[in-house]
């Protein structure tokens, strides 16, 4: 007789549906694991034994094959512990074998048959419900999985309430999603004193989701003005929470099945390495770039990153998702985020200071800013000086427009894109617009063109650098209220992409 169940093995965000089956046959009593299971899979027969044992469940004197189909898929992880044991007390007809058909489960187990919380209950949620399927899961992943609409989420807290409940003796309840939370940003934009230019550049790069540079000497804000971006962003829409919620699920990010409308504010120091911040490792897990999807990506002290990790970002900007290509898996996660990055002028950083500059000036710049390649520089839309603020404006009183201020306007820029983009489904803001579109909804006024077209010949504008002044002159005229792209928005545009520190 042979008695299966179902899980999922991931595959980046997508759980791929893998049907658990169990056989025993007379022969030699053994428990063996076939389909590509990995080492935390197969360690699972020794944690049944155990959990089988402390219920006194007498374990069966035969030949126990378990197979985990699509036998070709790779199946990772302690999560196949509690599907196993179901296919497994399927057999023994201790579950009735109808209900172990109905079921998607995913947990580790303990020794004494406790279930332990797993990462990517959120997408198995998702594949049980278009499956038509029950998840069974552990009791502290139950409030994640059950956001997913259509979802018929059971949680347990063992192995012997998981019986109770498939036999019928006492169902559990159906789990209720965890809290929406939104929590307030304690970084106000009226906290910054001075650096006007770089405050209106944070509110531009927010309201199109372009990207920034902000360059100045050491202890000139940018870290602090960049940190402030979380305080002015709109809170993620329904679909943008379940997006970046599922990406944060697979790599155990998500707080007690809660899950938030702040967007990500991701911030990896320049020490991290590849696989960290674009993703990979031996399970291909995602990386900084996936995990600030539909938010922020801040790399502070930009051209000491490594290059070949400043280079891997070109193509995620780009496309809004990235590749990672492994001997026996190419897994995709999307990552449409917003670059902020901050950088010194120079290696020493005084390079402006004529009083403080190393003797190397202007070489030093050059060399140091170098490092950041031509076409990673093209993709920043915005570049920003951030000069130093005189000691004395230091003891001003705070002035200014507060964050809840900016945000109201951004998020009143965010409201026009949602409209504009509604039947566009691959464009979400003005950084995605393109093609007939983008000319579309950015085509300037005469003036504004005879500008636009002689700053392009006269400084060299890139094609691509062309369509981001384009992009940035929209997002000004949406801040503005303005249906049109006209003169004085362009201009703002060029002027703040042309931005570069000189040495004086």
């Amino acid at each position: 007789m042979i008695t299966l169940t179902h899980s999922v093995a991931f595959r980046g965000t997508e759980a791929c549906l893998v049907e658990v089956q169990c056989s025993l046959t007379p022969g030699l009593p053994g428990f063996s694991i076939v389909g590509l299971p990995d080492k935390a899979v197969s360690e699972a027969r020794d944690r049944i034994r155990s959990a089988l044992a402390g219920m006194a469940i007498a374990f069966p004197s035969k030949k126990v094959t378990i197979n985990l189909s699509p036998a070709d898929l790779p199946k990772e992880g302690s999560h196949f512990d509690l599907p196993i044991a179901i296919a497994l007390l399927s057999a023994l007809e201790i579950i009735p074998s109808d209900m172990a058909r109905g079921m998607v489960s995913l947990g580790e187990m303990s020794l004494d048959g406790t279930l332990v919380p797993v990462t990517g209950s959120l997408p198995a949620a998702v594949t049980a419900a278009a499956e038509d399927l029950e998840l069974i899961c552990p009791a502290a992943c139950g409030r994640e999985a059950a956001w997913v609409s259509g979802a018929r989420v059971t949680a347990a807290h063992s192995l012997s309430d998981v019986i109770r409940h498939a036999s019928g003796q006492t169902p559990i309840a159906p789990s209720e999603p965890g809290e929406v939370s939104r929590t307030p940003s304690f970084h106000d934009m009226r906290d910054v004193k001075g650096q006007e230019r770089a405050k209106r550049a944070l509110e531009i790069a927010a309201a199109g989701r372009h990207n920034l540079l902000l360059v100045g000497p050491p202890g000139t804000g940018k870290s602090m003005l960049a940190r402030r971006l979380a305080g002015i962003l709109p809170a993620l829409t329904a679909r943008e929470a379940l997006e970046t919620s599922m990406i944060h699920s697979v790599a155990g990010l998500l707080d007690e099945g809660g899950i938030s409308r702040n967007r990500p504010f991701r911030d990896p120091h320049h020490t991290s390495s590849a696989a960290a911040v674009i993703g990979g490792g031996r399970l291909a897990r995602p990386g900084e770039v996936s995990l600030a999807h539909n938010g922020v990506l801040f790399m502070d002290e930009l051209p000491e990153f490594p290059r070949n990790i400043l280079e891997s970002l070109r193509q995620p900007l780009e496309t809004g998702e990235v590749m990672i290509a492994r001997a026996q898996a190419h897994v995709k996660y999307p990552c449409r985020f917003m670059l902020v990055a901050a950088a010194n002028p120079c290696r020493c950083g005084y390079m402006t200071d004529p009083a403080r500059a190393c003797a190397k000036v202007p070489v030093c710049g050059d060399d140091y800013l170098g490092r950041i390649s031509g076409p990673l520089m093209d993709r920043f839309d915005l570049r920003v000086d951030v000069p130093p603020v005189a000691c004395s404006d230091l003891d001003l009183p705070a002035a200014g427009d507060t964050s809840e201020d900016v945000a109201q306007r951004v998020t009143a820029a965010h409201a026009l894109q949602a409209g504009r983009y509604a039947e566009h489904p691959d464009m979400w803001s003005n950084a995605d617009a393109a093609g007939s579109m983008l000319d579309e909804i950015a085509s300037p006024d005469s003036e504004g063109r005879e500008l636009l077209v002689r700053v392009a010949d006269k400084l060299g504008l890139s094609a691509r650098g062309y369509h981001r002044v384009m992009r940035v002159a929209r997002t000004i005229a949406d801040l503005e209220g303005s249906a049109t792209v006209r003169y004085p928005h362009l201009a703002e545009a060029v002027g703040l992409r042309l931005a570069r520190p000189v040495a004086t």
